[in-house]
């Protein structure tokens, strides 16, 4: 290996991704253009824009789905283009945002398929598994309908079991593709408290797309805004939720109120 190649898969503890210059391009459709972007470990950071706007594009990217046309991602300061083999579903875990498979499986069934990168299709499932999957679903709080099946559940039920099976992955990095788009307001806030409560309680990085501002605001360390698949602004949710920055990511007017109790403001469109 080259020692430019060796530098930069040098580890970076601070780091959970970094992008640099990415570009992406479908059948001569550009959908990311020049993106660069860091993400810190143990940060939630959140990804939002438009409908359009390349978030969900860029997530793939980051979770090796998609392979950009231009540029490079790394995760912990190592090219995504040099893990091979389970190396890299053993340190990151991927929710995409279509799941209609499992529907027929119980919740314990489910959470023991994070397993897989440790044992592969053919391994004998080991009493260490079986304690990863416990504790998973303890962590995620679905013991009680551990032996149901995933279709009868609801939908924050359900989101709560695919998360189960990312923790029982034993992955250090999430990556979720707008975990609560079916949900009400009550399960969005429950299911993006427990993401939270990993990422700081557990040491976990997690990157989210999320549609909402305000719940990206209250629920994220930071947040990175993409616009015509070009990054239009960066920074904290305090940072993010002014009106001028507001205007450059929607391309609408909006203004923010402060509310009690939150520590950041709530934006609306005026």
């Amino acid at each position: 290996m080259a020692m430019a190649e060796r530098a930069q898969d040098a580890p970076d503890t601070t780091k959970a991704f970094a992008v640099d210059r990415i570009g992406l391009a479908i059948e001569g459709n550009a959908i990311l253009s020049d993106v660069s972007l860091d993400f810190p470990a143990g940060e939630v950071v959140a990804l939002v824009g438009h409908n359009g706007s390349g978030k969900s594009s860029l997530l793939k990217i980051l979770a090796r789905q998609l392979t950009p046309t231009t540029g490079s991602a790394a995760y912990g300061g190592r090219d995504l283009r040099h893990y091979h083999g389970r190396d890299f579903p053993r340190s990151v875990a991927y929710l995409p945002q279509d799941l209609g498979t499992g529907s027929d499986m119980t919740i314990r069934e489910l959470v023991a398929c994070g397993r897989y990168p440790w044992h592969g299709a053919l391994g004998q499932f080991s009493a260490v598994d079986r304690e990863k999957v416990e504790a998973a679903i303890a962590a995620t709080h679905i013991e009680a309908f551990a032996d149901r099946t995933v279709g009868t559940l609801s939908g924050g039920e359900r989101q709560r079991a695919w998360i189960a099976m990312l923790i029982a992955q034993d992955a250090r990095c999430l990556l979720l593709d707008e975990p609560t788009a079916a949900l009400d307001i009550a399960h969005q806030v429950d299911v993006l408290s427990l993401v939270r409560k990993l990422a700081h309680e557990g040491g976990r990085s997690v990157v989210i797309v999320l549609h909402d501002i305000n719940m990206a605001a209250r629920f994220c360390d930071r947040i990175h805004a993409l616009k015509g698949g070009r990054v239009v602004a960066s920074g904290t949710p305090a940072e993010i939720l002014v009106p001028e920055t507001l205007h450059a990511i929607y391309g609408i007017e909006m203004e923010v109120i402060s509310v009690p109790n939150l520590s950041n403001p709530l934006a609306y469109p005026c």
